[in-house]
């Protein structure tokens, strides 16, 4: 065992806790006595380690931003929605009528019902744009006619009161229920709950706030996208009170519109279903427009491509962030090498005093972790502190995950001993003679 340890000095050093220590404190010494010199060559490695903690936790926030909102949408589901056509002629337009029809229909929502196997619920619904009034204020926002069912659809919750019910639908009754935006514009001061608004001519009773939707995944326009204020009232009695043609005044031209439904929320009964399913409808879709004047919307898809885009932006970002760990590694190779030239002398002495080539490479090496480590744990609170800055001031989420601060900080102890053994083994390879002439 003692001749193990002899021809491996490495080990010796652990094996002896007392060696160990006097080469640490001889390693702290000489980073101590040049201390401006030590900062400046760890601020490379500091750099790096917060960049790359701080950027990849700016992209995890981004990613679980996105993903968040396609879960919302429900893995289950498949969305459909009605696209006005951009020639201005839907699918079932003819040229002489004042009335533009597209999008989807109650023949399509019967024959996904009928065909397509695995579908547990279609949910459909229909949505106008009007100003919504609380006295003398207003909002521009969506009236949405819907189902009961929709905020179990949409993942959405009831923040406050509750959602109408089948019996109120059936009834065809003037109820309502907020989104968390319209009920800000609306009541600034006072709950909405209870409250009367008017559409119109129409007046509605609200019975609660519906959680906010968000930005909506999956493309622009349509008459599904989201909107700052949001009105939720029965499917019956939107048809009730408007009619199967919406009628608009816009910028002193007259426009009228036709659309069956402007939206269809189809949950299937299996996740592994639903892209074969999404595939069936399509088909259905297709055969029955001839014109796109439809967008389908999978969620299991577009999380699926949110993770693999998470992934590839994670490889970018880290790839960027070490270059800055390659420069701070350079930056100590540098000044080890002009520390081995101002400490000629000192390795003579040392040699002639029985160390080992071996030795002298430990000592340089224990001097180059120790800097590269003190740059690691300072640049793990700094990476750590970048992403809470960013989130506090900006208003964008970061994620700081429990295993980057610990990667970045070996990244950094594992650049140091790269970058540090030519150093060392060039003040290990050099002659003792020659070396205590040196001056």
């Amino acid at each position: 065992m003692t001749r193990f340890l002899a021809k491996h000095p490495i080990l010796r050093l652990f094996a002896s806790p007392q060696h160990l220590w006097r080469t640490m404190s001889l390693g702290l010494k000489s980073i101590w006595l040049n201390k401006l010199r030590s900062f400046l060559t760890a601020l490379g490695v500091i750099f790096g380690v917060a960049s790359v903690i701080a950027m990849l936790a700016i992209g995890e926030g981004a990613s679980y931003e996105a993903q968040e909102q396609i879960r919302r949408l429900g893995s289950q589901n498949i969305i459909l929605e009605s696209v006005k056509p951009p020639d201005g002629q839907g699918a079932g337009a003819e040229t002489r009528s004042l009335v533009l029809e597209y999008g989807l229909t109650l023949r399509d929502i019967q024959q996904i019902r009928q065909t397509v196997p695995g579908i547990e619920v279609v949910v459909p619904s229909r949505i106008l744009s009007e100003n919504i009034w609380n006295f003398d204020r207003s909002v521009d926002g969506q009236i949405l006619g819907v189902l009961p069912i929709y905020p179990e659809m949409r993942n959405r919750k009831v923040l406050q009161g509750r959602f109408f019910t089948d019996l109120e639908l059936q009834g065809k009754l003037p109820v309502c229920v907020l989104n968390e935006g319209a009920a800000a514009r609306l009541f600034p001061l006072s709950t909405p709950t209870g409250k009367t608004i008017r559409v119109k001519g129409f007046y509605y009773k609200v019975l609660g706030i519906l959680q906010n939707e968000g930005p909506r995944v999956g493309g622009e326009g349509g008459g599904g996208s989201s909107a700052d204020a949001q009105m939720f009232i029965p499917y019956s009695t939107l048809m009730d009170h408007y009619g199967e043609t919406f009628f608009r005044m816009r910028s002193g031209s007259f426009e009228a519109e036709k659309v069956e439904f402007h939206e269809a929320v189809i949950r299937v009964k299996q996740v592994n279903e639903v892209e074969s399913r999404a595939e069936a409808i399509r088909q259905v879709l297709s055969s029955n427009h001839k014109k796109e004047d439809w967008r389908m919307i999978v969620p299991v898809e577009l999380l699926r491509q949110a993770e693999r885009t998470k992934r590839i932006f994670s490889i970018v970002l880290g790839s960027i962030a070490a270059i800055s760990l390659i420069v701070g590694g350079i930056g100590i190779m540098n000044i080890m090498l002009a520390s081995v030239t101002e400490r000629t002398r000192e390795i003579g002495i040392r040699r002639a005093l029985g160390a080992r080539q071996a030795d002298i490479v430990v000592q340089f090496l224990i001097e180059t972790v120790l800097l590269s480590g003190a740059g690691g744990v300072l640049g793990v609170v700094l990476g750590i502190g970048i992403p809470i800055a960013v989130q506090h001031f900006a208003g964008v989420t970061t994620v700081v995950q429990f295993w980057s601060p610990v990667l970045a900080f070996l990244i950094s102890v594992m650049t140091g001993i790269a970058f540090g053994i030519y150093p060392a083994r060039r003040a290990a390879r050099m002659n003792p003679v020659e070396a205590l002439r040196h001056e």
